[in-house]
């Protein structure tokens, strides 16, 4: 089995993120905390992108690194590709409150 390299600092993140390009259908270990998690990559994920550790539902809060920094605009399965296409920022908007 390939070892990839990913970064998962937070076992209450959803999301982890690439520290080199990742295949499609590659599983993948990530590690945090002591904890170990399977993911199998439905996409390609591209270095310093995301995907998503766990499924994420609509709306639901998207954590990295142990901060929210988004929403889900639609539901995402694990292995998927979090990026601007399914995830509302919620850090740096000058339209709402950043505590929302």
């Amino acid at each position: 089995m390939t070892a990839y390299k990913t970064i998962w600092l937070n076992t209450t993140d959803n999301v982890a993120t690439a520290l080199e390009e990742l295949a499609s259908g590659a599983t993948v270990t990530v590690q945090a905390d002591g904890r170990q998690e399977q993911v199998l990559l439905a996409q390609r994920i591209e270095f310093g992108h995301k995907f998503a550790v766990r499924s994420i539902l609509q709306g639901e809060d998207i954590c990295k690194y142990g901060q929210v920094i988004g929403a889900a605009v639609c539901d995402i399965r694990a292995g998927e590709h979090v990026h601007v296409h399914n995830l509302e920022g919620k850090r740096g908007r000058g339209d709402r409150n950043d505590n929302e």
